[in-house]
């Protein structure tokens, strides 16, 4: 059970902790909203220090304590990782922190112009694809979507070409492929900085192969159940902190396509959106009880 803010009916200057322990995995858009909600904190009294491990080692060190809160627990794609981890009894689950998000079978806009609107499309356009589909590393749970898909022939997926791959790798056709206003279809998700860059459009997937209702998708906050217990100040601030996909997707682009800092990103995103960071900080104070919003505004200029 989720834990309620009525049952943490207490001073939020009362926060235990005077750093937070984040389990970062290495992608672009955890990376740099860790690093977004660090520069909210820092002004407000509290440390942070990044652990990057997988987010299957980052649900365990969560139960165990050792990590305090994961920014980036996508479901259904970590379904197992999570369910697991909740039956402990030792994480809490804060709810989605990006809206908009999805996931599945992706094409460049010009493809979608064209007429290709649904994963049902594909095959009729099989020459112009050259019967190859772009994954991302064999293993995975998305890769073992697409493979599942293709033993069962759904689509007509079954004699094309799966082509697995690291991210980059990946992106790296994809990026080929649009330069060339080539015809590609890989697997997508946003937030990710593909969608401006590559003009994403994630195709209508009526048999559910990147999961139910077009591969929308959530992206959780999860928590140790002790720190939220021992933390309402941060606990609040945590439940308030949600972004949509577009905005998530504008500071991966300045990260990960650009190649800028992920502090110089975060700290120019917090300065071009006050009223957000009004939002994030409304109820909420510095350790000491005082204003946060005064705070971090004072920390931004």
């Amino acid at each position: 059970m989720t834990v309620s803010m009525a049952a943490l009916a207490q001073s939020p200057s009362q926060d235990r902790a005077d750093s937070i322990n984040f389990v970062v995995p290495p992608w672009p858009g955890v990376t740099v909203k860790t690093e977004v909600f660090s520069q909210l904190i820092t002004p407000l009294g509290y440390g942070s220090e990044t652990q990057e491990v997988s987010s299957t080692v980052g649900y365990q060190t969560l139960q165990t304590g050792d990590s305090d809160v994961f920014l980036a627990g996508w479901i259904p794609a970590q379904q197992e990782s999570h369910d697991e981890a909740m039956a402990s009894g030792k994480i809490e689950d804060l709810g989605n922190n990006v809206t908009g998000a999805r996931m599945g079978f992706a094409v460049p806009g010009y493809v979608y112009d064209a007429g290709v609107h649904s994963a049902e499309d594909l095959d009729a356009h099989r020459d112009q694809f050259n019967g190859r589909f772009y994954s991302i590393e064999s293993g995975s749970t998305v890769s073992t979507f697409i493979h599942d898909a293709q033993d069962q022939n759904v689509y007509g997926l079954g004699d094309w070409q799966i082509l697995d791959s690291s991210t980059p790798g990946m992106l790296s056709e994809v990026d080929a492929a649009f330069n060339d206003r080539r015809w590609i279809v890989w697997y997508g998700w946003t937030p990710h900085w593909m969608t401006p860059a590559y003009d994403m459009h994630i195709l209508d997937d009526p048999e559910s192969v990147y999961s139910p209702d077009n591969g929308k998708s959530d992206v959780r906050t999860i928590v140790n159940k002790a720190f939220a217990e021992a933390n309402p100040n941060l606990l609040a601030l945590l439940e308030q902190f949600t972004l949509t996909a577009d905005e998530q997707s504008e500071f991966i682009d300045g990260y990960g396509r650009r190649e800028r800092s992920a502090e110089a990103v975060a700290r120019e995103w917090l300065q071009d959106h006050p009223d957000r960071v009004a939002e994030f900080l409304d109820g909420i104070t510095t350790r000491d009880g005082r204003p946060a919003l005064d705070a971090v505004k004072a920390s931004l200029q």
